[in-house]
């Protein structure tokens, strides 16, 4: 590359944690999209796009259904923090038509806010190392069905259970704390070996080396991204996935390949991990 050859990328990241539950957001950045453009940005970070545990309240990434972007009246509102689906499809094509590229914030990490409970049998594991376990494996009222009443099948029937997690935090019948292994299941290889084994973050920790499991999630992301058009994806806790994992759920999303976060920012179709 000679000089006077390199693009140089301007991104914005068009949210913060404390913005207000008023379902604006979308429309406020599809009505500032030509604004947003002739300020010199070329591309824009949004927030998750889809229903969280806290319903409208929920910033993203306490992650219910992926599925609903603000579509269904799941978790006390059809809308989520952020708009409804028509909002946040309407914003993109908005900003795509001024010229900027759009990144979603993509969780697959963990499941939380679940509809129904079951009995798993789990090991306590020791918060500092998680490679070891009390050796006591005890039945448990543990939160893990997902199976989406509201949304009732539309764009996918698949139904979580806690065959397709590793583990979780929160014992449903006593309420008690601490993170849990579940038994037969082992944490993911290849992470951060933070606190023995970075894997488990909270929640129902997704077991994305399960086929069934990731056979969702690239159905997911093949789903998604003819949904919405978006021309790549920021995907959240990178250090607690295999970089295999990270990249199934956008293998065959539009051909999109590998943005990485540092020192520079490489601003072909792609997936950016942080």
């Amino acid at each position: 590359m000679t000089a006077g050859t390199v693009k140089h990328e301007t991104m914005l990241q068009c949210f913060e944690w404390y913005l207000p539950d008023d379902h604006g957001l979308w429309n406020w950045i599809g009505a500032h999209a030509e604004a947003l453009a002739a300020a010199g940005f070329t591309m824009t970070w949004l927030p998750p796009a889809y229903k969280g545990q806290a319903g409208d309240a929920d910033v993203g990434y306490g992650v219910y259904d992926m599925y609903d972007l603000g579509e269904f009246g799941a978790k006390g509102s059809v809308p989520t923090k952020y708009g409804s689906r028509g909002d946040y499809l309407g914003a993109i094509h908005a900003l795509r038509g001024h010229g900027l590229r759009v990144l979603a914030d993509i969780v697959f990490n963990h499941r939380m806010g679940a509809d129904g409970e079951e009995q798993v049998t789990a090991h306590v594991v020791d918060v500092d190392d998680r490679t070891v376990n009390d050796g006591a494996a005890i039945e448990r009222t543990l939160d893990t069905v997902y199976d989406f009443p509201e949304r009732g099948g539309a764009y996918s029937t698949f139904r979580w259970d806690w065959h397709d997690f590793t583990g979780t935090d929160y014992t449903a019948n006593d309420g008690s704390v601490g993170i849990m292994h579940f038994d037969g299941k082992r944490w993911s290889d290849h992470v951060s070996h933070e606190r023995g084994n970075f894997d488990y973050i909270m929640g129902d920790d997704v077991d994305v080396n399960d086929p069934a499991v990731a056979r969702e999630l690239t159905d997911w992301g093949v789903w998604y991204t003819e949904t919405t058009g978006v021309d790549g994806f920021r995907l959240d806790a990178v250090k607690a996935s295999t970089r295999r994992s990270s990249h199934r759920g956008c293998a065959r999303c539009g051909g999109m390949g590998a943005i990485p976060t540092s020192p520079s920012v490489n601003t072909g179709r792609g997936t950016w991990m942080s």
